[in-house]
């Protein structure tokens, strides 16, 4: 692992480079919290999301006291290579060797560990090859992808883009560019594959019969899990967190429904988790971990 270090207001940031189990190398920054750590926290991003969208989350964690990491996976961000075309990969790879590494740098000095989840992070939680780890999750806009429990409109939309537009833009470009959607980076070719097959089972990978010995590992999480999605979430609405969520069926979930209208935050949608005015979302997250650590400490 090796690290330039850069200074910003009170808390120093990093920018390292992180080796996963199979070598590749992996672009990370690390926000370090100006006093003395209450806890390490890892942050799992969504598909094809670079980590500077989670940049204000983690130096608003960083200052309130938790030391956090950011990573860009395989294919994406500072980690991709200078050309999608002809990359493989596995979209596991994401979370049992990508964020997997970001869990390995954090385990140190025998600090709580958390981890927070954006949609796809949230199904990374059960990828990690040492769960053990991990003290606690807190997942936001995960579920299961399947265009049944989406809005109408959205399901007409996702439809096209997996029958229509996905598979045409693959066969010349070689990976899919949804940037030209603005819908985030550009994805590798096995991802956008992988996705499209488990997004037609209402359950996700849980309901496809080849990915039993990945899902079954899914039973091995021990660590609590809160996991919050908005109603107003066109990707993610709270039945299809609920379809994912039952996955993790040897621990604790706890389900958060965010009202944006009650609320007072005004749209989130699937990306509005972790903008500015989400800040009540982010502190509602942060002391749930302190709560966790002050439960261990009495133990």
């Amino acid at each position: 692992m090796t690290a330039s270090p850069a200074t910003e207001a009170e808390i120093r940031i990093e920018r390292l480079t992180l080796h996963a189990a199979d070598g590749y190398a992996l672009a990370a920054t690390r926000y370090r919290s100006p006093t003395p750590p209450l806890g390490h926290l890892v942050i799992g991003g969504a598909t094809a999301v670079p980590q500077g969208f989670y940049k204000r989350f983690a130096e608003h964690a960083a200052r309130r006291g938790f030391d956090v990491l950011t990573l860009d996976y395989r294919g994406i961000g500072h980690s991709a290579p200078p050309s999608l075309k002809g990359f493989r990969m596995d979209y596991l790879d994401w979370g049992r060797l990508d964020l997997a590494a970001g869990v390995e740098a954090m385990r140190q000095d025998g600090m709580p560990l958390y981890l927070v989840g954006h949609s796809y992070g949230g199904h990374a939680l059960g990828l990690l090859p040492h769960q053990e780890w991990i003290d606690g999750a807190w997942t936001f806009a995960t579920g299961a992808g399947w265009h049944g429990w989406m809005p109408p409109l959205e399901r007409l939309r996702v439809l096209f883009m997996w029958r229509v537009l996905g598979p045409v833009w693959t066969r010349f470009a070689g990976y899919l560019p949804w940037s030209r959607l603005g819908m985030g980076e550009d994805l590798p070719l096995d991802v956008y594959r992988q996705w499209r097959r488990w997004c037609r089972f209402p359950r996700y990978f849980f309901d496809d019969p080849q990915m039993k010995a990945v899902t079954d590992r899914f039973a091995l999480v021990r660590f609590p899990i809160v996991a919050a999605n908005a109603l107003d979430d066109a990707w993610a609405p709270p039945a299809s967190r609920d379809a994912f969520m039952a996955g993790y069926r040897n621990t604790a979930v706890r389900a958060i429904t965010i009202d944006p209208r009650r609320s007072g935050l005004g749209p989130i949608g699937h990306m509005g988790y972790f903008r500015p005015r989400a800040v009540p979302l982010w502190n509602e997250a942060l002391d749930w971990f302190e709560v966790l650590q002050g439960n261990k400490a009495t133990v």
